[in-house]
């Protein structure tokens, strides 16, 4: 008999403590993009890559010119065979660069991003983090991953507690 007292007052115990649990949801993407800094390193990427297209589009027209101008040679007859043949392949080379350049330029805005976005990111989680702590959330969902949450009983959203630790306004 004492041991079945035992035995319902922890069964009484755990249930009462997974009732007791908290679940709060937030929006990470939306968070971040109202993040002064997200702002600061968003501006900061568009000028990088707007620079990095200038000069894609610089180094396209030079080489449209050089072609133009080989083309124009060539029809004259002002070339030799070798002086030719160097320019093609000179000519050829640096179409190629033209070609990978969009690959160059698209990972290096990606690895920019990366890098820039990584503390706003760490500052972000630490504020979620801290904000479950201090208000009793065993788990916090993120609702900006299509399909992540199929159904939530009683969920809080913390977006606003989140946005204080941070100390952005609404």
């Amino acid at each position: 008999m004492r041991n079945f007292l035992l035995f319902s007052a922890f069964l009484l115990i755990g249930l009462t403590s997974i009732q007791a649990q908290r679940y709060g949801h937030l929006n990470l993407g939306n968070l971040i993009s109202v993040m002064p800094e997200a702002v600061a390193a968003n501006d900061s990427l568009k000028m990088i890559q707007e620079a990095m297209v200038a000069k894609g589009e610089e180094m396209a027209a030079q080489f449209k010119q050089d072609y133009i101008k080989f083309a124009t040679d060539v029809k004259a007859g002002n070339l030799t065979p070798k002086v030719q043949q160097e320019q093609e392949e000179s000519l050829s080379k640096r179409q190629q660069e033209l070609g990978s350049l969009e690959q160059i330029i698209g990972q290096a805005i990606e690895q920019k991003r990366n890098e820039l976005l990584a503390p706003i990111l760490e500052r972000a989680q630490d504020a979620i983090k801290a904000v479950a702590q201090e208000n009793g959330y065993q788990f916090v969902f993120d609702t900006s991953i299509f399909g992540a949450i199929m159904f939530a009983e009683e969920s809080e959203d913390l977006m606003p507690l989140v946005k204080a630790k941070l100390g952005i306004k609404e």
